[in-house]
C-alpha cells in the first residue's frame, strides 16, 4: 500500500511539472498565478534543493576553509560524500526522523555539512549562537528545543561541558575537533564517520536516501531563536519550504551566478547568513568561504581583513557595527598617509557622492559631467582601497538594523556600495532589499517576489501608501510558528498574515522604508506616537561624546535619554579646557560638553531640521557602562535590548521626572563619568 500511495504521488508530481513547462512560456497574468499554485503542490525540501545543486554543478567548489595556510576547496560533489557519511552516521547513531538535534559552532565546512547530514537523517536543526556566554541561556534553547542529540566544536565544548549534568534529554554529544579524552555522552566526529561508512556498506543506497526523500515541505527544517529584544527568547520555526521558497524569493533581488564569491563574515546560525551566505549560493552553484577559527573569538574577528584578501568576495553580508569598524579601518589608514592624502581622499569621496547621487533611479543631469573626475578618483585612489577588499568586491549587503544614510554614502563613495536591506527570522528572513540595478539610499529596497506586503495601524487597519504604520507580509517564507508557544504564534500570524512589529511605509516607487519598532514607538503625554531609532542613530553618529543612547517616553511630560558617554573623547576636549575628570570640576564639565552636544539638535543648533523638538530628550542619564552581549544589553546581532535597559536603569528613569533629576547635573550622572 505505501507503493502504491508513493507511485500515486510520483505520477501527479510529474504530471504537475508537464502542466508547468506547457504554461511557462506564457507570460500572462493567469497563467503565472497557475504556476504559483503548482509552485505549491510541488516538493522542495533542502534536501532536494542540495541533490540539485549537485547534480548541475558537481565540480564547482561550493565550500572553501582554511585551516592551515591556505584555503582548500571542497567541491559540491565532495560536499555530497561528506554529508552522506554523516548523515548515515547519525543513522547510525540512533537519530530517526523528527528528532531535534541542535549545532553550536563557529562558521566552517562542518557546520554546513552537518547541518545538510541531520535532515539526511530526518532531524530538525537548533542551530545555537557562539556568542551565548550564559549557561541559562544554552540551557533554555536546548531544554525549550527538545534537544537530543548536539554537534560542538572544539571551542564550545566546555560551554556544553558545564550544563551536561543537566541535561539528561541529550543522548550524544558530536564533538567537531580531536580531544585528549572525551566525557560520557560524548563522542568523535571521526567515530561517527567511521559508523557512517560502515552503515554505506551494510545498506543500500536507496535505503539512506529514503529518509531525507520522504521529508516534506511542510516538516521542520530549523528552530531558531530569536536573540530576545524585548522578551524571552522565542523558537521560530522554519520549515523546508520557507528556507527554499525565500531562496526563490531572495534570487529576484540580485543576479549571483555559478562563478561567485562570498566570505560569510557573520555567524551561520544568523538566519541572514543561514540563507544568503550558503544556501542561496548552493542553489546557484557558487563558493561560500568562512573565516579562519581562531584560538579565541578576538582571534577569529583578527583573521577577517586577511581573509577577505584571500577569498576576493563579490560580496560581503554584513551588520550595521562591521560596517562602522570598516568604515574607521579605512579611515585610519588614509589619516596614515598624510594630510594632503586626507583632502584628497574627502575630496574624491564629495565628488563621487555627488556623482552617483541618493539612487540610480534619478536621472543624472549635470552629475553626469563629474564622470571623467569619477573615473580619475576611482583609478588613482579608491582602486587601492578596494584592494584591501580583495580587489573583486561589487557591494556589501546590510541586514539587521538600520544603515545609517551617511554610511551608505560613504560606501558608494570607496565603490563598494553598502545596499539596505530588510527580514526577519520569521520570515526566513528577506523580505526586501536595495541592490545594483535598483537601489535608494534611505530605503530597504524592493520586496521579493512573490510576496504580499501591507501596512497596517494599530486595529489591523491597512493604510494608504506613503502612510507609517506596522509591516505585515504573507509569503511562503512565513515561518510554521514559534516552537511550543501558540500564544505568541496566534499573535503573530494571523490568518498568513506575519506581523512584523516593525514600523515603516511604502513609498509611491513601491520601495519599502522601515522606520523601526513598531512596538517600541514613544508616546508622549499628549497620545503622539513617535520612532525613537532614527534620533538615536543620528545622536551616536554626530555627538562625538555619545557612544550609545536610548530615548524613552510613556506617555511622559518629556522624552529623556539614557546615554553611554564617549570617555575618550570626552577627556580629549577636556584637556583643551585644562580639565579631566578625576576632579569634580572636571566631571561638571564633562556632563556640559554632552548636554552642548545634544543641544546641536535643538532651536539654533546645527542639525535643528532633523526632528522635531519635541522628540528630543529634555534630560539625561549618563550611565556606568556599555550596553554589551555580556551584561545582556545588546543581543547577539549587536541589537539594543530596549527592555532590559529600562528594566536595569527604572531607578534613573523614575529619578529624571523629578526636580532633582532633571538637572544633568545631578550627582549620578558625574559619578558615572569617574
Amino acid at each position: 500500500m505505501k507503493n502504491a500511495k508513493n507511485s500515486i504521488f510520483t505520477c501527479v508530481f510529474l504530471q504537475l511539472k508537464k502542466v508547468k513547462r506547457i504554461f511557462a512560456p506564457n507570460k500572462t497574468d493567469s497563467k503565472r498565478k497557475l504556476l504559483v499554485k503548482i509552485n505549491i503542490f510541488m516538493k522542495k525540501t533542502l534536501v532536494d534543493l542540495f541533490e540539485e545543486s549537485v547534480r548541475k554543478f558537481p565540480n564547482n567548489t561550493f565550500l572553501l576553509e582554511k585551516t592551515d595556510k591556505v584555503f582548500e576547496p571542497t567541491t559540491y560533489k565532495e560536499v555530497q560524500e561528506k554529508v552522506y557519511q554523516l548523515g548515515a552516521g547519525l543513522q547510525a547513531l540512533g537519530v530517526k526522523k523528527g528528532d531535534n538535534m541542535a549545532l553550536l559552532s563557529e562558521g566552517r565546512n562542518m557546520w554546513v555539512i552537518g547541518e545538510l547530514a541531520m535532515f539526511y537523517a530526518g532531524a530538525a536543526n537548533v542551530p545555537l549562537s557562539i556568542k551565548l556566554e550564559e549557561s541559562n541561556d544554552l540551557m533554555f534553547r536546548l531544554i525549550h528545543g527538545d534537544v537530543k542529540y548536539m554537534m560542538v566544536s572544539g571551542n564550545q565544548l566546555k560551554k556544553v561541558r558545564l550544563i551536561k549534568d543537566r541535561l539528561p534529554d541529550v543522548e550524544k554529544i558530536i564533538v567537531f575537533d580531536p580531544q585528549d579524552s572525551y566525557e560520557e555522552r560524548e563522542i568523535a566526529l571521526s567515530e561517527v564517520q567511521q559508523m557512517g561508512d560502515e552503515w554505506l556498506k551494510n545498506h543500500t543506497m536507496e535505503e539512506f536516501l529514503a529518509v531525507g526523500q520522504s521529508l516534506q515541505n511542510d516538516d521542520i527544517a530549523t528552530i531558531t531563536y530569536t536573540s530576545g529584544t524585548t522578551a524571552d527568547p522565542k523558537g521560530v520555526v522554519l520549515t523546508h519550504r520557507n528556507y527554499t521558497s525565500n531562496v526563490e524569493q531572495a534570487r529576484t533581488l540580485v543576479s549571483i551566478d555559478e562563478t561567485w564569491r562570498t566570505l560569510i563574515i557573520l555567524p551561520l546560525d544568523h538566519c541572514f547568513a543561514h540563507v544568503v551566505g550558503f544556501y542561496i549560493m548552493m542553489a546557484c552553484g557558487a563558493t561560500a568561504a568562512t573565516v579562519q577559527v581562531g584560538r579565541t573569538g578576538a582571534e577569529t574577528l583578527r583573521n577577517i581583513p586577511l581573509n577577505i584578501k584571500e577569498v576576493r568576495p563579490h560580496f560581503i553580508l554584513s551588520v550595521p557595527s562591521l560596517a562602522k569598524t570598516f568604515k574607521k579601518n579605512i579611515e585610519a589608514g588614509i589619516k596614515k598617509k598624510g594630510a594632503m592624502t586626507v583632502r584628497l581622499f574627502n575630496w574624491g569621496l564629495a565628488v563621487k557622492q555627488c556623482y552617483f547621487g541618493d539612487s540610480n533611479l534619478d536621472p543624472k543631469g549635470l552629475r553626469a559631467l563629474l564622470k571623467p573626475l569619477v573615473w580619475l578618483f576611482d583609478k588613482v585612489l579608491f582602486s587601492k582601497v578596494r584592494d584591501n577588499f580583495g580587489g573583486e568586491l561589487r557591494f556589501f549587503i546590510g541586514g539587521g538594523a538600520l544603515l545609517d544614510k551617511d554610511l551608505q554614502k560613504f560606501y558608494v563613495g570607496v565603490g563598494m556600495p553598502m545596499y539596505q536591506g530588510y527580514g526577519l527570522s520569521e520570515a526566513t528572513p528577506v523580505i526586501s532589499s536595495n541592490g545594483p540595478d535598483l537601489y535608494r539610499f534611505g530605503s530597504s529596497g524592493k520586496l521579493v517576489k512573490p510576496i504580499e506586503v501591507k501596512i497596517c495601524d494599530g486595529d489591523g487597519k491597512e493604510l494608504p501608501v506613503g502612510e507609517l504604520g506596522e509591516i505585515v507580509v504573507k509569503g511562503e517564507n512565513v515561518m510554521k510558528g514559534y516552537w511550543k508557544n501558540p500564544d505568541s504564534t496566534a499573535d503573530t500570524v494571523r490568518d498568513g498574515w506575519l506581523y512584523t512589529g516593525d514600523l515603516g511605509y511604502m513609498s509611491a516607487e513601491n520601495l519599502l522604508y522601515v522606520k523601526g519598532r513598531f512596538k517600541s514607538l514613544l508616546i508622549s503625554s499628549d497620545g503622539e506616537k513617535y520612532s525613537p531609532e532614527g534620533i538615536e542613530e543620528a545622536f551616536v553618529e554626530h555627538l562625538p561624546t555619545v557612544d550609545q543612547v536610548i530615548l524613552y517616553n510613556n506617555q511622559s511630560p518629556y522624552t529623556i535619554a539614557l546615554l553611554v558617554p564617549n570617555k575618550e573623547n570626552i577627556r580629549t576636549r577636556l584637556k583643551e579646557q585644562g580639565l579631566d575628570l578625576t576632579t569634580e570640576e572636571g566631571r561638571k564639565a564633562g556632563v556640559q560638553l554632552i548636554d552642548a552636544d545634544i543641544a546641536r539638535f535643538k532651536k539654533g543648533g546645527d542639525l535643528a531640521e532633523l526632528f522635531p523638538d519635541r522628540w528630543l530628550p529634555s534630560t539625561f542619564a549618563v550611565l556606568p557602562e556599555a550596553f554589551t552581549e555580556q551584561n545582556g544589553m545588546m543581543n547577539s546581532t549587536m541589537k539594543i535590548v530596549r527592555g532590559k535597559i529600562e528594566k536595569a536603569y527604572a531607578d534613573r528613569i523614575a529619578a529624571l521626572y523629578t526636580a532633582e533629576g532633571k538637572s544633568f547635573l545631578n550627582e549620578k550622572n558625574l559619578d558615572a563619568l569617574k
